[in-house]
């Protein structure tokens, strides 16, 4: 029943590849448990269990490991975007396009140009 309630959860955990993942309910408490790729994909499992279950949902516990730590994501540019763009995506914030052109200096050489199918480093704040 409580597995039901919690289906769009499970669906956005394979949507994102989530690795080692167990799925088990125990006296009408889900138990998930997996590794997230970064930790921007962990938050995304986290604001999905919420937006079900509230803030603080007593019917489910997720244990949700991280498997790179080094990077909040990485990004692969799509056609139209700008990093003030992208930025304000991971950040709620546009101008925080500086710290992500930095973390990607070793590909970028001005902030005012990225090409689509580029992968950029979002880093941790």
């Amino acid at each position: 029943m409580v597995k039901a309630k919690y289906q769009d959860v499970l669906d956005l955990g394979q949507t994102l590849n989530i690795q080692n993942g167990d799925v088990t309910e125990d006296n009408g408490v889900l138990k998930v448990k997996g590794t997230a790729g970064t930790q921007y994909e962990k938050n995304q499992l986290w604001d999905k269990i919420k937006e079900i279950g509230g803030e603080s949902p007593g019917d489910i516990v997720a244990d949700i490991d991280v498997a790179d730590t080094s990077v909040y994501h990485r990004h692969i540019v799509k056609s139209g975007e700008s990093l003030s763009k992208i930025a304000k995506h991971y950040f709620k914030d546009p101008m925080k396009y500086k710290e992500i052109f930095e973390a990607n200096t070793h590909i970028l050489k001005n902030p005012d140009v990225i090409h689509p199918d580029q992968e950029l480093i979002i880093p941790n704040l």
